[in-house]
């Protein structure tokens, strides 16, 4: 939203010329996509002339949505805009830009611009939830940062907002002059100077020079010092009383040194006052340390006592990057990052890729860094990474990157192009691999992923571990520090994916996973999950595998524990088990009346260790049965006092599961069970704005027909169109999970922000939806379920649950992990 302006100031302030007036709405909103347009009659729509989309081409779909305001670059005069105010202006860019300037100016509170090699994004972000805890901050979306991108983010900035972050991103000379106008920072951030976009600057001191023109009007500038070139440019070009910098060493405003501790890091801040201070954090890798030194300088400059910034910094999240984790062939496993290819990502990929789940060997197909600059110095240096980082093979795709055969940092294979490449991939033996797949853009090596990808049909459920590091991150600060986790992966996970998430909740520090069955629990264990995981539902077929596998079977009855106890004791051998008291569930589990029995089975198998008791609360998502709910946490307290005094040690007491951690937080004993709410559920609908959805289930458009009016659709002709229009047939079915309750109209998807109703029956591998009034093309994405149509509303449409839908998912979705 803009201060609000009338075509004639804007037509003055673009040097436009107004060509048609006929609208007197004042322009509140600006937008250059017609698929975002929310409110029309205050709209702006600015026909930008894009690479490959031409603005000017959406023009009349504007005017539909109830656009009156357009600024063009020639005359539309095929199309009839009879309530429409039409500006004409030589170049629809520089006008976009000339209004984000003019509102900038009408904010007068503080702007950071960010700018650097690497690192701009999640600085922002950083920075963001920093200054959030005292001031309403605007900034970035995504990686806006660009010469549309600052400008649509400037026209984010609101009244209400008391400060600004901006990032600023360039690729040639030129460019950063017209983003300097545009943002005017107060406090500017260089994050470091590195080797992405070398190819558009002659040389590393004139992409110095330009980044350094977005500061020529900063009261401050913070960077590091350790980054030499920066270091030498900043103070050469600016006075030392606007320079604030920060150094690992002594000798820098602030020396912020790092003390690595097992699973955390400690920074030691020196202030300029000889003040100390140290921060503690959960990132260890060099890049995250960097990126947060920076936001802690910038913190400390805005006015951010040292104590606000620890108090946000465990809430600190990974902004998701463009890596992406794939199944691949022969139980392989890829990382996508095939967007660019330069010394600084290489470091991070492969970081990433040190950090993923052991396979048999590490793998790295990798082109040519075309952005890199000096030849000798960057494939020095790939050589050293790829050395450190231990990988088994390196596929090099190109001409320079052969010179690393001359001192092989691990076996290598080389081929000119990707081409090549392809024709002899099927000869390379790929097995239970992780493969890395780092390109520059013209190696076009999204083929080389495609290749290698699991041969699964278009369906995909995308899993967002940013997403699901947010949400534990939520619970766990609703909980007291000595309060363990225990992490439901039964089920597939929620179909999310068991192994990968269980692997991610290893590096978040879950406590606990727990599974439905004994072979969900050994998949784990055979993929290298190390973590305790408690069996839910064990058979006595599985005892060996229990014990061969360090797995926690739940015992729920006298039966069952005699079963097992005799089966430990003949086999001589010891196992931890879980406790089920049924306290009013009435479901599976010990009932009060079976204490005094099972305490003396306690005393006759010592074989099974007790580690814990738990309780399942029946109905903890709804107020209503708050005084049942509470009934049932006093019985099991007592429970498990009588089961506490025939031990000689204290087992782990657990009986919240994701609605009771937000309802009863007064009840956590020793550890909660978090469920469906890490995969961004509330069931209880008090915080679902501090979820986010983990999964994004999503298909295409195979066909487009056009239909005449009483035409039948599908199996049993259910479906009717009810005047002339189109349907769309997509790729998702009843055998993908799909449920068949969605049919005739009972359910919707999501194509280009639109909703469609499903018209006629779900069928076995396809689904018909009415796509009549949209624009809609045969390959388009359609959402399932997602952002713009939650899973609880598609649930709810069919009279079922959340849980439900997730875990109908069936195998042959292929599921797609996005990483930080």
């Amino acid at each position: 939203m803009i201060k609000p302006i009338s075509i004639e100031e804007l037509a003055t302030l673009i040097q436009g010329e107004i060509i048609q007036k006929n609208s007197h709405h004042s322009i509140e909103f600006v937008s250059t996509d017609s698929r975002k347009i929310i409110k029309g009659e205050t709209t702006l729509f600015v026909a930008l002339k894009g690479f490959k989309v031409d603005g000017h081409s959406y023009l009349e779909e504007a005017y539909q949505l109830g656009v009156n305001n357009f600024i063009i670059e020639r005359e539309v005069s095929h199309f009839t805009f009879s309530n429409a105010n039409i500006v004409q202006v030589s170049n629809a860019l520089d006008a976009l830009q000339s209004l984000a300037a003019w509102n900038r100016s009408n904010f007068s509170g503080p702007v950071i611009g960010i700018t650097g090699s690497n690192g701009k994004t999640i600085v922002k972000e950083w920075i963001g939830q920093l200054l959030s805890v005292k001031f309403d901050i605007a900034k970035s979306p995504k990686s806006y940062n660009s010469q549309t991108g600052v400008p649509l983010s400037i026209f984010g900035i609101e009244n209400h907002h008391q400060a600004a972050i901006l990032e600023a991103g360039i690729s040639k000379p030129g460019e950063m002059e017209r983003l300097e106008q545009m943002i005017k920072p107060n406090v500017g951030l260089f994050t470091n100077i590195g080797t992405a976009h070398a190819e558009g600057f002659e040389s590393q001191e004139q992409k110095l020079q330009e980044k350094a023109l977005l500061f020529k009007d900063s009261q401050f500038i913070v960077y590091r010092q350790d980054h030499q070139a920066v270091h030498e440019f900043l103070t050469k070009h600016f006075s030392s009383d606007r320079l604030i910098s920060w150094s690992q060493q002594s000798g820098a405003d602030y020396t912020l040194a790092i003390k690595k501790e097992g699973s955390e890091s400690k920074i030691t801040l020196i202030k300029p006052d000889m003040g100390l201070f140290t921060f503690s954090t959960r990132f260890t890798d060099e890049a995250s340390l960097e990126n947060l030194r920076h936001a802690i300088v910038a913190g400390l400059t805005l006015g951010l006592s040292e104590k606000d910034i620890q108090n946000v910094i465990p809430q600190l999240n990974t902004v998701e990057m463009r890596l992406t984790l794939k199944a691949g062939v022969n139980q392989s496993l890829l990382i996508d990052d095939t967007y660019n290819n330069d010394l600084a990502g290489l470091d991070i990929a492969l970081e990433f890729l040190q950090n993923q789940r052991q396979k048999n060997r590490k793998v790295v197909i990798l082109s040519d860094l075309l952005q890199a600059g000096d030849s000798d110095f960057v494939y020095d240096r790939v050589n050293a990474l790829i050395k450190h980082y231990q990988i088994d093979l390196l596929i090099g795709v190109g001409n320079e990157i052969k010179q690393l055969g001359q001192n092989p940092p691990c076996s290598t294979l080389f081929f000119e192009s990707t081409k090549h490449l392809l024709s002899a991939i099927n000869e390379i033996p790929f097995q239970n691999d992780l493969i890395l797949i780092k390109g520059a853009r013209t190696f076009a090596f999204e083929q080389v992923v495609n290749t290698l990808q699991e041969r699964i049909h278009g369906t995909v459920l995308e899993i967002n571990l940013n997403a699901l590091r947010r949400n534990f991150t939520f619970y766990k600060q609703l909980l007291e520090p000595k309060t363990k986790v225990m992490v439901m992966v039964k089920a597939f996970a929620y179909g999310g994916g068991a192994t990968e998430i269980a692997h991610h909740l290893e590096q978040l520090k879950a406590d606990y996973l727990a599974v439905a069955y004994t072979d969900e629990g050994v998949a784990l264990r055979l993929d290298k999950i190390k973590l305790p995981i408690m069996v839910l539902n064990p058979a006595p077929e599985s005892f060996p595998n229990l014990i061969r596998h360090q797995l926690e079977p739940v015992v729920y009855s006298p039966s069952f524990f005699k079963q097992l106890g005799e089966y430990c004791q003949s086999n001589q051998s010891q196992l931890s088990i879980h406790l089920d008291l049924d306290t009013g569930m009435h479901r599976l589990g010990f009932g009060e009346e079976n204490l005094t029995e099972l305490v003396d089975l306690i005393q006759l198998y010592p074989e099974l260790h007790i580690a814990s008791c738990y309780t399942h609360l029946a109905g903890a998502d709804e107020a209503i049965h708050e005084e049942f709910t509470k009934n049932q946490i006093e019985l099991f307290s007592s429970m498990c006092n009588a089961i506490q005094n025939s031990l000689d040690y204290s087992p782990i007491r657990h009986a919240l599961n994701s609605a009771g951690i937000v309802r009863y937080p007064k009840h956590q004993f020793d550890m909660v069970r978090l469920g469906i709410g890490l995969y961004g559920v509330e069931v209880n609908g008090m915080h679902e704005s501090a979820l986010q959805p983990v999964s994004t289930l999503k298909t295409t458009v195979s066909q487009i027909k056009s239909l005449k009016k009483g035409q039948t659709v599908g199996y049993s002709r259910k479906g009717s169109m009810k005047r002339d229009g189109k349907i769309a047939t997509i790729a998702i079915g009843y055998a993908d999970g799909y449920d068949r309750r969605f049919s005739n109209g009972n359910g919707q998807v999501l194509i280009n922000g639109k909703k469609a109703p499903v018209i006629g029956n779900v069928c076995m591998d396809m689904t018909m939806v009415d796509i009549t009034d949209m624009e809609v093309r045969e390959g388009d994405e359609v959402i399932i379920y997602g952002e713009g149509l939650s899973i609880m509303e598609q649930a709810k449409s069919i009279g079922t649950i959340a849980y439900e839908l997730l875990t109908n998912i069936s195998g042959r979705v292929k599921r797609v992990y996005y990483l930080d």
